[in-house]
Parts: C-alpha cells; sequence; structure tokens
C-alpha cells in the first residue's frame, strides 16, 4: 500500500475517505519486521537441558528498541524464498567461526566449534536477501560471512597475524576498543567518525571481497566495518553494537531502510 494513493477520495471534496486514510495510517506506522538467525546450541533452563534455537536477548532488545519487530529464524535446512518474502531487513549475528571450506582454505587449530547448519542457512539467507534488494546489517560472524560469500577471505586467528590478543582477551567478554571510520562512507554517517565499541572475535578479514569497501579500522589495522556504499543497504561490522544499549544507530539506520524497503514492496 502506498500512503502517497490518491485515488480514495471521499465525494467530490479531493480528500482521502475514512477507509483510505485508516489503511494510510495502518502503512505509515507499520513496524518493519526484522529477521535475525539464531544458534543451535545444547542449553539449559528450568530442568530441562536440551538443544535448543537460541539467541541473546540483546539482538531482540536492540531491534525493538530501533522500531522492528525481531523474528528469530532458526538453522533449520537451507533457507526458502518464503522467509524472505516476509522479512522487510536482515541482521546476520554474531557467533561461531566459519568453515574455512567456504574459502577454499585449511582449517587452523583455533578454528572450532563450527557450525555449519547455520552456514548453510545463513549463506542462503544472504545470498536471497541480496537478490530481493533487502537491506542487510552483520554482525561480527556475519561481516565475515558477507566477505566469504562474495568472495573474500578470512585470518582465522588474528594473534598470529598481530602478536597480540586485544581483540579476544578474556572468553566469555566483551573487549571495549576504539574504531575510525571513513570520511564520507555510511558507517561514518551513521555512527561518527570514531567509536568505542565492543568487541569479541578472533577471526577478521584477511582478503575483501570485491564489491566491499573497508569503512571503519582498528588502531592495528583491522577492518572493523564494510560496506557497498550503493543500494540496497549493505553494512557489516565486526564490533557488537547489540551490546551497547546508549547506541542503536546502526540498527536504527537498518530499520529505516527496512521501513522503506516494505514500503515500496508493498505498493
Amino acid at each position: 500500500m502506498d500512503s502517497n494513493d490518491s485515488e480514495s477520495v471521499s465525494g467530490g471534496s479531493g480528500l482521502p475517505s475514512d477507509s483510505a486514510r485508516s489503511a494510510n495510517g495502518d502503512a505509515e506506522s507499520r513496524r518493519p519486521l526484522i529477521g535475525l538467525p539464531t544458534y543451535s546450541e545444547r542449553t539449559r533452563f528450568g530442568h530441562w537441558d536440551v538443544d535448543a534455537a537460541v539467541l541473546s536477548r540483546t539482538y531482540v532488545d536492540m531491534t525493538e528498541r530501533a522500531g522492528g519487530i525481531p523474528v528469530l529464524l532458526p538453522p533449520s535446512g537451507t533457507a526458502r524464498p518464503e522467509v524472505i518474502e516476509r522479512l522487510d531487513g536482515l541482521v546476520l549475528t554474531g557467533g561461531a567461526d566459519i568453515d574455512p571450506e567456504r574459502y577454499d582454505a585449511e582449517p587452523h587449530e583455533a578454528t572450532r566449534g563450527l557450525r555449519t547448519d547455520r552456514d548453510a542457512s545463513e549463506f542462503a539467507l544472504f545470498e536471497l536477501a541480496r537478490a530481493a534488494g533487502m537491506p542487510v546489517l552483520a554482525v561480527c560472524r556475519g561481516l565475515q560471512l558477507v566477505n566469504v560469500a562474495l568472495g573474500g577471505t578470512l585470518h582465522q586467528h588474528l594473534p598470529d597475524v598481530l602478536g597480540h590478543t586485544d581483540h579476544a582477551r578474556t572468553p566469555g567478554v566483551f573487549g571495549v576498543t576504539t574504531v575510525r571510520t571513513v570520511p564520507g562512507s555510511q558507517v561514518a554517517t551513521i555512527a561518527g567518525a570514531e567509536v568505542t565499541v565492543h568487541c569479541h572475535h578472533h577471526q577478521a578479514i584477511d582478503v575483501l571481497a570485491d564489491g566491499l569497501t573497508a569503512t571503519a579500522h582498528a588502531a592495528d589495522g583491522t577492518i572493523e566495518a564494510v560496506e557497498t556504499g550503493e543500494a540496497p543497504f549493505l553494512v557489516g561490522v565486526q564490533w557488537h553494537p547489540e551490546e551497547n544499549s546508549a547506541d542503536d544507530r546502526l540498527m536504527r539506520a537498518l530499520v529505516e531502510q527496512a521501513t522503506r524497503y516494505g514500503r515500496e514492496r508493498n505498493r
């Protein structure tokens, strides 16, 4: 439905009818559906110890704060087009290392805990989303997935490359670091020239995929953000914006793009 549609009028006044105003109001206030891929992990809650589809609540909360409706997407086989047809935007969430077979590399001894079910589901989700022109925000593992999906490669263990563990000092604890963005980039427009962020990653981009531009870096040169710089919206960050409840700018940018995408699709 298009909020600019002037075909429905009441009498000869040229004003929208009550039904048209109601429909237009619904279109204007409609919150976009944002897909959030989940993990498949052994999980304990209450008296139960079972395999479960789980995702950190921080992603859900960030999506809601930014004006979107979170839709959890479990890794249940190859993604189908019907899923993308019902969404307005996609966040590729963080998590385990991507299988190095995806970029024709032998696994490093530090590359562990692979989740091939997530790989199969999320590579397909990303391909379908891009084909549909859907806006995408990629977080940590998500940024790495985007780079690999578009033909790039990864450093499998950053301490071997950098000589330090600053990007993942303590297991299960996010570190705080500062990244600088590239002037004129989308991520700079959204987040500013310098951003204090939460990081936890031992892998990062090695060879940048064709079509992507590196638009933020850590002090040691590690690529911390990428984008295409053109439609459809695609921004990936190596940090975890969901861990900073005081700064939802990246998610709000995605929700804005998703709202526009949903309106155009439903005209």
